[in-house]
C-alpha cells in the first residue's frame, strides 16, 4: 500500500515517511519525525522533532509524542523520544522526549498498548509487551519491565521501577520499586499480595517454575526478617530459576526501596 497523507495534514518535507504510512486529517508532524513502514497515524495528532518510531504502530486521534519535557530544567535542547514497532497508542496519549540531564531519551519498546490519556514524562524507559490502562501516568526516569501491566489512573513516582510481568492495581500510587512477577493492590501505600500467576500461566511458565518462583516470594515476604536478610535468603535458594535470578536482580538494584 502506498503512503496516504490526507490533504488536511502538516507533514514537514524533511519528515521520513516510510511504505504505507497513512497520515490523517489536521495532524502535523515536525521536521525530523522518522515513522517507520505501515504505520497508522490518526487525526489530529501530533508527532514532534526528535520522534523515531519503528514500523507497524498505530496512533489514534489527539495523540502528542515528542513533546517537550515538562521539566523547568529544560532549556531547549535537542533529545529524542524512540518508539519500537507495533505499538498501539491510543486517544490524547502524550509521551514526551528526555532531558539532557537524564540521558536525552525517552525509550518504548515494541508490541505495546497505551490505553487513552495514558502519559509517559521525559526519560522514562518501557519495556515490550506493556499494558497501561486509561490514565495511567508515568513521571520522569520511570522504568517499566517487560509485561508489565499498569492499572486505570496508576500514578508512578519519578525514578521508580515496575518490576517484568507485575500486575499494578488500578489507582495505586507507587513510590518505590514494584517487584517483578507481583500483584499489588493499594490507593494509599502499595500491598504485594504474591504472584502474578495468571500473567506468568499465560507466558508459558512451567507448573514446576511457577512454584519454585512462589515459594521464593514465600521468603521474600517474610516479615520476620529485614529487606537484607530476604534478600541473603533468596541467594540461598537452590535451584535458582531464571525468574527467581530476575528478582534477586531487581531487589539488589533498587535505589528507592521495594514494596514486600
Amino acid at each position: 500500500m502506498p503512503t496516504q497523507i490526507h490533504p488536511n495534514a502538516l507533514v514537514d518535507p524533511s519528515a521520513r515517511l516510510g511504505e504505507g504510512v497513512q497520515v490523517g486529517a489536521f495532524s502535523v508532524i515536525e521536521a525530523g519525525v522518522s515513522i517507520g513502514d505501515g504505520c497508522i497515524i490518526g487525526h489530529h495528532v501530533v508527532l514532534r522533532s526528535g520522534l523515531t518510531m519503528g514500523t507497524g504502530n498505530r496512533v489514534a486521534d489527539h495523540a502528542v509524542l515528542g513533546g517537550d519535557p515538562q521539566d523547568l530544567k529544560y532549556a531547549g535542547q535537542a533529545t529524542q523520544l524512540l518508539i519500537g514497532d507495533r505499538n498501539s497508542i491510543r486517544e490524547f496519549v502524550t509521551i514526551n522526549r528526555g532531558t539532557a540531564e537524564g540521558g536525552a531519551v525517552t525509550k518504548v519498546g515494541d508490541d505495546n498498548l497505551f490505553m487513552a490519556y495514558v502519559h509517559v514524562a521525559h526519560d522514562c524507559t518501557v519495556g515490550n509487551h506493556v499494558v497501561a490502562a486509561n490514565c495511567a501516568t508515568l513521571a520522569g526516569h520511570v522504568e517499566v519491565g517487560d509485561h508489565a501491566v499498569l492499572g486505570g489512573l496508576a500514578a508512578i513516582q519519578q525514578f521508580s521501577r515496575v518490576g517484568t510481568g507485575c500486575m499494578l492495581g488500578g489507582m495505586a500510587r507507587v513510590t518505590k520499586d514494584v517487584p517483578p512477577y507481583s500483584t499489588t493492590v493499594g490507593t494509599d501505600e502499595i500491598k504485594v499480595y504474591g504472584l502474578n500467576k495468571v500473567g506468568l500461566r499465560r507466558r508459558g511458565l512451567s507448573k514446576a517454575d511457577l512454584e519454585s518462583l512462589e515459594h521464593a516470594y514465600r521468603v521474600y515476604q517474610d516479615k520476620r526478617v529485614n529487606f537484607s536478610q530476604a534478600v541473603e535468603a533468596l541467594e540461598a535458594l537452590q535451584p535458582k530459576t531464571e525468574q527467581i535470578q530476575v528478582l534477586i536482580d531487581f531487589l539488589k538494584t533498587s535505589q528507592r526501596g521495594t514494596y514486600r
